[in-house]
């Protein structure tokens, strides 16, 4: 009788446990991005027919988008509308180093007195360290002091790099020789 009432408590206590251990629930993976194109790779092509100003270069992308280099300064951009965007942003930027970031804003951030051309797909201007080009259905600005940049595409949207490239570095680089 005793072995009996034992054993129920035993069963009873395991099933207890059963039930009330906590289900673990794994969330899904999160797709990564892609990896990013190399500006590098496209063919580079004089920058004297995009220049709109001193020292300041422009492009449009058939993609929508409309871009700048500004050699002096190194920096780089681009506005319109840009594809899975973190936050909706209109307009992405980066400097001569560091990860480029987006911003939203209500009005035009470049102003040309006519459109700049079209660069065409599979081309890229370069100034220093910073190369921007077009891709089929996209856009790809790099830096290749940091290995920063971001990509337009009609997949989405997305900056990539902010590593210190003295110490996290592709194969085959070399971070003294931009």
């Amino acid at each position: 009788m005793v072995s009996d009432m034992r054993s129920t408590v035993l069963i009873g206590a395991v099933a207890a446990t059963v039930l009330a251990a906590p289900t673990a629930w794994a969330d899904p993976e999160p797709t990564p991005e892609p990896p990013p194109v190399n500006a590098q790779t496209l063919t580079m092509i004089s920058p004297k027919p995009y220049m709109v100003n001193d020292g300041v270069y422009a492009f449009t992308a058939p993609i929508g988008v409309t871009c700048v280099m500004t050699k002096a300064s190194r920096s780089y951009g681009c506005s319109g509308t840009l594809p899975g965007a973190p936050g909706g942003a209109n307009v992405v930027t980066g400097g001569p180093s560091g990860e480029p970031g987006f911003a939203s804003t209500d009005r035009p951030i470049y102003g040309f007195s006519e459109t700049p051309k079209e660069l065409p797909e599979g081309s890229r201007l370069g100034m220093g360290t910073v190369s921007c080009g077009v891709l089929a259905g996209g856009v790809v600005c790099s830096n290749s002091y940091d290995q920063t940049g971001f990509v337009i595409a009609s997949g989405g949207s997305y900056a990539f790099g902010a590593v210190n490239p003295l110490l996290d570095r592709p194969e085959g680089t070399n971070p003294y020789a931009n």
